[in-house]
């Protein structure tokens, strides 16, 4: 019977984690019995300095934190997964869950202090605001000009073929919640990001789930470029490994920024333990400086009054493009323009 009740157990946990894609795990033990289960998009080397500090305030919580993509993070709390607190990149993916009723409220002096443009009903709480940017290797634009405009990408992609033919990156927005995101609100807000759009897929662009890997790609010089991934996590490599072979840009004519946000899923088993570390993560979002955390903060230095840059705001209106007929329709248009085949 013993043995019995063992497979039975082991068949359900298989079971769960086929059912999510994990991308990384960690458990950082603690001195007691009490757990935070976290699922979040974020690379466990950029956010481990955030559970540390946290733990560090509660060195009795045990944190389990398991990354995954911000689709499966979607499908999971969707799934009825169990989780404390989910961290996400994809902003429209996040506002869904708190709309459909998957996320509990959480009100503090910390929430109190958020702008109203950080936070959606006590449901759901931004505490980064992280650009888009495109990342280069210096090696590969040797003697050429860079471009600081999507046009002026466009001409140079079109005048140099040879170059980045198979070396470009970006996001595979089929997969990537935040690649969706990105490409939707650039499509809606400039006419440039269907052309460069095409421009690329003639060039057999490298299709990606992160920003991580497509960094790195860069620096190792697999890639040319990679256009629209996270400014804070080609900050964070740069300052690593870079050694002066990636530049990274700001397209002068639009940027999205996003949020990075916090919810509290409907049924967490330990909602306070989460509401503790919301709150810590909106005091560092609250910071006045950068300092030396992974991630920016809301008010990130330079962005609010940079040119071409808009954030993302944090609202109903995310949710146009997850709607099914519109998201069959602009995948549809994407997949014309950039993949050819």
């Amino acid at each position: 019977m013993r043995y019995a009740c063992l497979a039975l157990i082991l068949t359900f946990l298989a079971g769960v984690s086929s059912a999510l894609e994990v991308e990384d795990h960690r458990r950082y033990p603690g001195t007691g019995n009490e757990e935070l289960h976290v699922i979040s998009t974020a690379d466990l080397e950029v956010f481990e300095p955030y559970l540390l500090a946290f733990q560090a305030a509660r060195p009795d919580l045990t944190i389990d934190y398991t990354v995954a993509s911000s689709a499966e993070l979607h499908r999971a709390i969707r799934n009825g997964a169990v989780f404390d607190l989910a961290l996400s990149s994809a902003m429209d993916l996040q506002f869904q869950l708190a709309n459909d009723g998957y996320a509990q409220r959480h009100q503090s002096d910390r929430t109190l202090a958020l702008p109203n443009w950080a936070k959606w009903r006590d449901l759901i709480f931004a505490f980064t605001a992280e650009p888009a940017v495109m990342v280069l290797s210096t090696e590969r634009f040797a003697g050429l000009p860079v471009p600081t405009t999507r046009q002026e990408l466009v001409g140079v992609l079109r005048q140099h073929p040879d170059v980045f033919e198979g070396a470009i990156g970006t996001y595979d927005v089929r997969e990537s919640g935040l690649g969706y995101l990105f490409a939707t609100q650039e499509a809606r807000s400039t006419d440039a990001y269907w052309r460069l759009s095409e421009v690329m897929g003639r060039l057999d662009p490298q299709l990606y789930c992160c920003s991580g890997q497509m960094i790195d790609d860069v620096t190792e010089g697999k890639l040319a470029l990679a256009y629209n991934v996270l400014g804070s996590y080609a900050a964070d490599r740069l300052a690593r490994a870079s050694g002066g072979k990636v530049q990274v840009l700001s397209m002068q004519d639009f940027g999205n920024v996003m949020l990075r946000t916090a919810l509290i899923p409907s049924n967490a088993t330990n909602p306070d333990a989460a509401g503790l570390m919301i709150d810590m993560l909106i005091d560092l979002g609250l910071r006045s400086t950068p300092e030396n955390w992974p991630l920016p903060p809301l008010n990130q230095v330079g962005i609010d009054h940079a040119a071409g840059f808009s954030q993302i705001r944090l609202g109903p209106a995310l949710m146009v493009y997850l709607d099914p007929l519109n998201r069959r329709a602009f995948l549809s248009e994407w997949e014309n323009a950039m993949v050819q085949k």
